[in-house]
Parts: C-alpha cells; sequence; structure tokens
C-alpha cells in the first residue's frame, strides 16, 4: 500500500522509512508528488492538534492515505512559560534556521547549569479514507530522555539542529556519534505497532 509521510524534513522522513521497512507499505515523501505551494498550518497547542492539522491538509491535497508526526519539547528547569512544547522552531515570532536553534537552546542549557534533562513528546494522526482515521500521542512513539548540553559538536545532518548539543544519557554520546536515530526522534516499536493495529498487518 503506499503511504505518504506528510513532513518537509528529509532526515525524518529518511528515519520513518528506515523505521517501517518491516511493513509492506511503499513510503512517499512530499518530493516524490506533486508540488504543493502552501504549507499547513500548525496552530495547535499540543503535538497530536499539529499532527491532525498537517494530516488532514495533505489528505485534502492528494485524497490519498497520509499522515504526519508532530513532536513537543519540554525541558526540566525550565519554567512553564518557556518551555518550547509543539514551538520548538518559533522563538519570538519568528522561525529560526538550524544555526539559530543549535544557538538558542545551547543558551538555555548554558543558563540551566551547562546540561539539562529533555524529551521529545510525540504524536501522528493517520487517515486513511473519509471514514478511516487513526492518532496516538504517547510515551510508547516518544523518545527517550536525553541531555542538552551548552558546548555544541559539529552538526552531522540537516534538519536535525539540536543533535549536536544533545546527549545521550547512558553512555555520554552526542547523538551526532550515534549510529540510529529512532530512539532519538520516534521509538521504531512503538510506531510499527500503531501501523500495524491501523492498517490489520
Amino acid at each position: 500500500m503506499k503511504l505518504i509521510y506528510g513532513t518537509g524534513n528529509p532526515g525524518k522522513f529518511s528515519m520513518m522509512k528506515e523505521a517501517l521497512k518491516e511493513l509492506d507499505v511503499e513510503l512517499l515523501s512530499l518530493r516524490d508528488l506533486p508540488a504543493v505551494q502552501e504549507e499547513p498550518e500548525e496552530t495547535g497547542r499540543t503535538p497530536l492538534e499539529n499532527a491532525r492539522q498537517k494530516a488532514e491538509f495533505y489528505y485534502s491535497i492528494f485524497k490519498m492515505p497520509v499522515f504526519s508526526c508532530d513532536s513537543g519539547m519540554y525541558i526540566e528547569g525550565l519554567p512553564e512559560e518557556e518551555q518550547p512544547g509543539v514551538h520548538v522552531r518559533n522563538v519570538g515570532g519568528r522561525r529560526l534556521s538550524d544555526a539559530e536553534m543549535t544557538a538558542y537552546y545551547a543558551g538555555i542549557a548554558h543558563r540551566l547549569g551547562g546540561r539539562c534533562m529533555a524529551e521529545y513528546r510525540n504524536a501522528i494522526c493517520l487517515i486513511l479514507d473519509e471514514n478511516r482515521r487513526y492518532e496516538h500521542y504517547g510515551p510508547d512513539i516518544s523518545g527517550v530522555r536525553f541531555y542538552l548540553v551548552d558546548k555544541p559538536v559539529q552538526q552531522k545532518e540537516e534538519g536535525f539542529p539540536l543533535d549536536p548539543i544533545s546527549v545521550d544519557v547512558d553512555n555520554g554520546k552526542y547523538f551526532t556519534q550515534l549510529e540510529g536515530q529512532q530512539s532519538i526522534f520516534e521509538k521504531s516499536e512503538g510506531i510499527v505497532r500503531f501501523f500495524r493495529n491501523a492498517l490489520g498487518i
């Protein structure tokens, strides 16, 4: 079955393709389809609301099975009003570049003593047709807890601007030094289970 992943981020698409390789689905990226001029709105207050908005947007255009994901980042020690949540890339009313994003969150880590605990909370919305929709927002598809630090290393892959300041809690390695990325953004077992249940495969 053909399935569109509604994301413009090539890094996230590659990661999802790897996570779903054992399933009998042909994952399509937005680059495989006719160009879409508009961008979906992301005005939700939670990752699930944003995932739903994006999936509905792409389904309305392509009229074929599509899913979208969204994440919120939460940092221990940061006041509630400063939590990035679903606005990880948008700060002070403007969208940050990769370099600006790395610098901004390195600054937060510096403010919190050079290192702070963080986690992504992820959601997914899958629309198969007008009558079948599946959604999930839970820890089984969310990222592991990790440290944000104030000393960046060189970025390895475009689209993951926080990897140069993200450190694995267990082994102390920067995310840029890790082989796989499933554990960073999404736990692949939970994602695979979601699709198996939704698609009946």
